[in-house]
């Protein structure tokens, strides 16, 4: 039986992680901690398992991993000190607010012999991985372009304070894309260029962007990101990826298996039920595995660190008008 605690619940995934956690048959919750009391004695509450107010008194417990879904600036303490504790560790994204921080969270946690995974659950679409499965294989030929979209609602709260989250759609939703990008095509991105701005609420921070990349293989790509979604919309977004190859063009969307709901009630007489797989349970599952075997994550730590240097790289781009070499 794998131990697992969560740190923090900050950030909204946390009760779908541990619910899944609940669901597993070979995981065990053994408890929160969370800096916000409130917070987090409601949510062991309701999981039925203990608070700790205190990390490090949480930490010593006995437990072989941890999930860390805090606001994303004290991603660094909590891995930092977990991986000092001997806990492997799922971090939600993005792995951190500063470049120079993501490499001392892998270089911590490569010290002291314990894994570093990133929650990047797109990856775990099962219209996603048939797509990867069919570049993989040399249906689409040699791919030329990729276009991508994650346009969804605002999560308000911390999401919005810059010093909290360390930026805003673009970093929120731009780390996804570029993951499933870089998954595919197995290079990496080599220049950015990118436009950043306020579109949509009344937030003092970034609502949406306009990215476009090039590879070192040469293929090219856009990604377009925001928090365009109104409240009442029918679904809440989309994780959309479209490949352009010499032989097919291939679309897919993590959100796009959905019903279409018709209600009779005058304000929202549309609703879209997704349809799809657990993407989060297949996250938690490769997690608790790859703690089970041993064997290096499926998402690493690097995987995390190269994906927030694009996002970076674009909100460079947006200040000085220029491309942005990597």
């Amino acid at each position: 039986m794998i131990k697992v605690g969560m740190m923090s619940f900050a950030h909204m995934h946390a009760v779908s992680y541990a619910n899944c956690l609940l669901q597993h048959p070979a995981a065990e919750l053994i408890g929160i901690y969370d800096d916000n009391l409130q917070r987090g004695t409601e949510a062991a509450e309701k999981l039925g398992t203990r608070y700790f107010e205190e990390m490090d008194g949480f930490l010593r417990q006995e437990c072989d991993a941890v999930i860390i879904c805090s606001e994303n600036s004290k991603h660094y303490e909590m891995v930092i000190k977990a991986a000092r504790a001997k806990k492997h560790i799922l971090c939600e994204k993005p792995i951190a607010t500063k470049i120079e921080d993501a490499r001392e969270m892998i270089k911590v946690c490569d010290e002291n012999g314990v894994i570093l995974q990133i929650a990047f659950p797109v990856r775990y679409s099962q219209a996603i991985r048939q797509l990867k499965r069919m570049i993989d294989a040399g249906d689409l030929g040699k791919i030329l372009a990729i276009r991508s979209t994650n346009r969804g609602q605002s999560p308000g709260g911390w999401f919005t304070d810059r010093g909290l989250a360390g930026g805003g759609a673009v970093l929120d939703h731009t780390v996804h894309m570029i993951d499933i990008m870089r998954w595919f095509l197995g290079k990496e991105v080599t220049e950015v260029y990118a436009m950043v701005g306020n579109y949509f609420l009344d937030i003092d921070i970034d609502d949406a962007g306009l990215l476009t990349l090039e590879f070192e293989d040469g293929t090219i790509a856009s990604h377009d990101t925001s928090w365009s979604r109104f409240a009442r919309y029918p679904a809440w977004g989309d994780a959309l990826i479209e490949v352009i190859g010499t032989k097919k063009t291939v679309r897919a969307d993590a959100f796009g298996d959905q019903i279409s709901y018709f209600k009779n009630e005058r304000e929202r007489s549309l609703e879209y039920i997704f349809a799809g797989n657990d993407i989060d349970e297949g996250l938690i599952n490769d997690f608790i595995k790859t703690v089970q075997k041993g064997s290096s994550p499926s998402i690493t730590g690097y995987d995390g660190l190269k994906a927030i240097e694009v996002a970076f790289s674009a909100y460079d781009s947006a200040k000085t008008g220029a491309r942005v070499k990597l």
